[in-house]
């Protein structure tokens, strides 16, 4: 009962979310279902593990198209709470946020936003092409015991596959740039955003350092930067010199003699020597100088580095960038666990599509398709935001009640280990087997409990079962 009751005082601060009190006690048993179902099979998940009445369904399906549910207060309560609930890895001052994007597969011919998407994964079990919803999420880098660190999510969003004016240019990039500046505002805080290559672009460097955050990413293996420009003492007509002579990193990387060896600060790397290189040089797409950091691993090879805080040193910008695959793990418990993409969603009046369709452009379409179009990617919205606050839910009593959870825990793993923090499916099983009390108890939470009793499914055999025994 401890969980629960740790997990309520957590779900309490969303409340300004929510314009009544109905719908904030419908939005904690979406909560509730997400953080204990034992399968991802949509709404009707959340009705089988809270034991309700079949019209109780159309209950929960409304909540997420209901305007009384507003998604960018939720998720800047959430924001704001994930400082509370946890400790976040700091650089100096700043804050260390991951970006990354997700695919997630849907074959519904009625579900706005669903596009051919190209996967280019190493894995035999993806597909090369799939149809689905393309999301870009953010994630805050959180301490945990033992020296670990997870992956928190904070938002995920579509940014493709629909363009609603034919006046909209902006990229994948610029609309990740302003997801991330809009949460810097509510924490008004610097941030070091992590990123893989993808992101190693001005249009993402450029508004960074216009308001006080940097970029650490990968640098592609071709990467061509520019010594500073040497000084003059008689300048002669014309315009000074910008940048100086070309530098090939490729090339530099096989300089063995200038490389410096260290252990590696990478988690998970024990007794491991990598050697490493650092240059600050100008970047042509940034015109400005950044740090190179050139690091020769003996399992992973060659990695080029590009960090736009030239304080960092190379040992700093190894680390974070190697804590970039968090995201990447979190990806997984969100798809596999938590269940976060696991919406279905469908648009009655849409126009069914095509196999194979690219992005929908609607600025020909009447303002009434598209406002329907805007409800049903608000509906996907809400639900991934709720699953991102569940799946945090979980991390905070994994992280913050590491005893608890295990004492809960009806189950067995081969490799438990009570001392560390438990994965989100140990803490979904703990909360899955204290789940009934936790309904049962109208002190805790009376709106809950009244809601539960009016929709809850009485099953006659079943419960004489119980009386005889």
């Amino acid at each position: 009962m401890l969980l629960w009751i740790q997990w309520l005082q957590a779900v309490r601060y969303l409340r300004p979310a929510c314009k009544r009190s109905l719908t904030f006690v419908w939005m904690t048993l979406v909560l509730i279902g997400l953080c204990c179902r034992s399968d991802n099979l949509g709404v009707t998940s959340f009705v089988r593990v809270l034991n309700l009445r079949e019209d109780a369904y159309h209950r929960l399906l409304h909540l997420f198209h209901s305007r009384g549910l507003d998604i960018d207060a939720l998720t800047s309560c959430w924001v704001r709470l994930c400082l509370v609930l946890f400790r976040p890895f700091q650089v100096g001052t700043r804050l260390v946020c991951l970006a990354d994007g997700i695919k997630a597969p849907k074959e519904g011919k009625c579900m706005p936003g669903v596009k051919l998407l190209h996967q280019e994964s190493q894995n035999n079990t993806k597909p090369e092409y799939i149809m689905g919803h393309s999301f870009q999420a953010l994630s805050l880098l959180v301490h945990a015991s033992g020296g670990q660190a997870v992956a928190v999510p904070l938002t995920s969003r579509i940014h493709e596959g629909l363009v609603f004016s034919n006046r909209d240019s902006r990229t994948l990039l610029d609309k990740l740039v302003a997801l991330l500046l809009s949460i810097t505002l509510i924490w008004s805080r610097p941030v070091v955003l992590v990123a893989d290559a993808y992101y190693a672009s001005a249009k993402v460097i450029t508004p960074l350092l216009n308001n006080g955050h940097h970029l650490v990413t990968r640098a592609k293996s071709n990467a061509v930067a520019y010594l500073p420009p040497p000084k003059v003492t008689n300048p002669g007509k014309g315009r000074p010199r910008i940048y100086g002579e070309k530098v090939r990193l490729k090339d530099i990387a096989a300089d063995d003699s200038a490389f410096t060896s260290a252990p590696s600060p990478v988690y998970g790397d024990t007794d491991v020597m990598v050697r490493f290189r650092v240059l600050d040089l100008l970047w042509k797409p940034v015109g400005r100088i950044v740090r190179f950091c050139i690091v020769h691993h003996p399992v992973r090879g060659t990695i080029f580095l590009l960090s736009t805080d030239t304080s960092l040193t190379a040992l700093e910008i190894l680390q974070l960038y190697g804590y970039r695959f968090k995201i990447e793990l979190g990806f997984r418990q969100a798809v596999h666990v938590i269940g976060a993409y696991a919406y279905h969603f469908w648009m009655l009046g849409m126009k069914p599509l095509r196999r194979g369709t690219g992005i929908q452009y609607l600025h020909r379409t009447t303002d009434e398709y598209r406002a329907a179009i805007r409800r049903k990617l608000r509906a996907y919205h809400v639900y991934v935001q709720l699953g991102c606050i569940a799946q945090g839910l979980l991390q905070h009593l994994a992280i913050n009640h590491t005893a608890e959870v295990w004492n809960c825990f009806r189950s067995w793993l081969r490799t438990m280990n009570p001392a560390m923090p438990p994965s989100e499916l140990v803490v979904a099983s703990a909360l899955r087997s204290t789940l009934t009390p936790f309904l049962a108890a109208t002190a805790l939470a009376p709106d809950i409990s009244k809601i539960v009793a009016k929709y809850r499914r009485h099953h006659p055999h079943y419960e004489g079962e119980q009386m005889a025994a």
